[in-house]
């Protein structure tokens, strides 16, 4: 009986400590006062927090230069979103068959679609701020303004010669931040620089939008060139000692 007991214990003591493990990390920005965060709580901050999110981007694949054509175009665009954004090697090829005929196109340029690691930050959230300053991380150095600045990171991309604020104009028609029941509101700035091995691209939306805990959720959607970043922001969540904090 004895030994039964002990096993019976033993897998008690297993499954405790299973749970145990599973059992999500501190929500910090929810029990502590950002004065007493530590450079640990910081760091959760910009990277387990409804703030800061890590998505999976789609990236289109590119065109073939018969529809190029058909939309008006010669050759690839270019500009962010566009350069840089294809592994090495995936450049155009040519078919070595020129008579393949259907299917055999030789100008394809055999692009397909998939997915780019990117990092959305609600940039001008006090929490993401104070997490910055804590943990030294710089900001991207944007144009002073008032309003709601979220940052995309990880862009792929070369280190671009034009002023930031002249790459992210053409960027401002495909972005939005959309919440149910109400207008779009769309980015009143948009500027993009390189930082270390990829770009950023910041968005400043206007306070005009009056973003309030009534719209629960908020969705930021953006395309890049032909990059796709999409990510829904939960209102209920970002809070700070239970005030919003965008």
């Amino acid at each position: 009986m004895s030994s039964k007991l002990n096993r019976r214990a033993a897998l008690w003591l297993v499954l405790a400590s299973t749970v145990g493990a599973q059992v999500p990390p501190e929500r910090v920005w929810s029990t502590k006062p950002p004065a007493q965060w530590t450079e640990q709580d910081a760091q959760q901050i910009l990277t387990r927090s409804p703030w800061v999110w890590e998505v999976d981007a789609g990236l289109a694949g590119r065109k073939s230069e018969d529809q190029l054509r058909e939309g008006g175009q010669m050759g690839q665009p270019k500009g962010v979103g566009h350069e840089g954004v294809d592994p090495k090697g995936s450049g155009p090829k040519v078919d070595l068959n020129v008579f393949a005929g259907a299917g055999g196109d030789d100008r394809s340029l055999r692009s397909r679609n998939r997915d780019i690691p990117l990092k959305v930050v609600w940039e001008s959230a006090m929490p993401v701020r104070v997490a910055e300053l804590k943990t030294h991380t710089l900001e991207p150095p944007t144009l002073d303004g008032d309003g709601y600045k979220i940052a995309v990171y990880g862009i792929p991309g070369p280190d671009f010669s034009k002023d930031p604020k002249q790459l992210g104009d053409p960027l401002k028609q495909y972005a939005a931040l959309k919440r149910e029941g109400k207008k779009d509101a769309k980015p009143i700035r948009v500027e993009v620089f390189h930082l270390q091995d990829s770009l950023v691209v910041v968005y400043l939306f206007p306070l005009s939008a009056e973003i309030s805990p009534k719209d629960e959720r908020v969705e930021f959607d953006a395309h890049i060139g032909r990059i796709h970043a999409d990510q829904i922001f939960d209102l209920k969540e970002m809070k700070i000692l239970g005030k919003l904090e965008l």
